[in-house]
């Protein structure tokens, strides 16, 4: 979700996977491969955001497909759940996926990695290039601010 949307984390994924395979005489089987695959990924996906951010900056342009357009709820429940419920949760995940997504990077890209890649915070520590003492208070700051924004928006649970 880091990415901004299905298709840009297609893109990401594949240029992740050509700079792989472009170095793959040089990887080493012993080493842990995701966490090297991971930390190409954020930097591909840092320079790709300078890149995108110089260039707005040059020529501003407004975004067509403003992110989150491009989902639709799928109402079609298997669970026995009761419509309004769906719309509710989905709204949840929406809200707290766009908190996250405002987040500032240094506390974003480690959440995202633990939630939804299943990162341990060891590897996190170096694919980030930090302390594995500054993995975990970047994500309790994270978390600190995740709770105060939804606490903000009156979410109690």
């Amino acid at each position: 979700m880091t990415c901004g949307g299905k298709e840009a984390g297609d893109e990401l994924y594949q240029d992740t996977m050509l700079k792989l395979l472009e170095k793959r005489n040089r990887l080493d089987v012993q080493q842990n491969i995701k966490s090297y695959a991971l930390s190409i990924s954020i930097l591909l996906w840092k320079n790709k955001k300078k890149k995108y951010a110089n260039r707005n900056r040059l020529v501003p342009m407004e975004n067509l497909n403003p992110m989150g357009t491009e989902e639709s709820l799928d109402f079609a429940d298997t669970t026995g759940q009761l419509p309004e419920d769906s719309v509710l949760q989905e709204d949840e995940k929406n809200m707290i996926q766009q908190i996250v997504l405002d987040l500032p990077e240094k506390y974003r890209i480690p959440i995202q990695l633990h939630y939804s890649a299943e990162v341990p915070v060891r590897e996190m520590a170096k694919i980030l290039q930090v302390p594995e003492e500054t993995v975990k208070s970047r994500m309790n700051k994270a978390k600190q601010l995740i709770k105060k924004e939804l606490e903000a928006l009156g979410y109690d649970r």
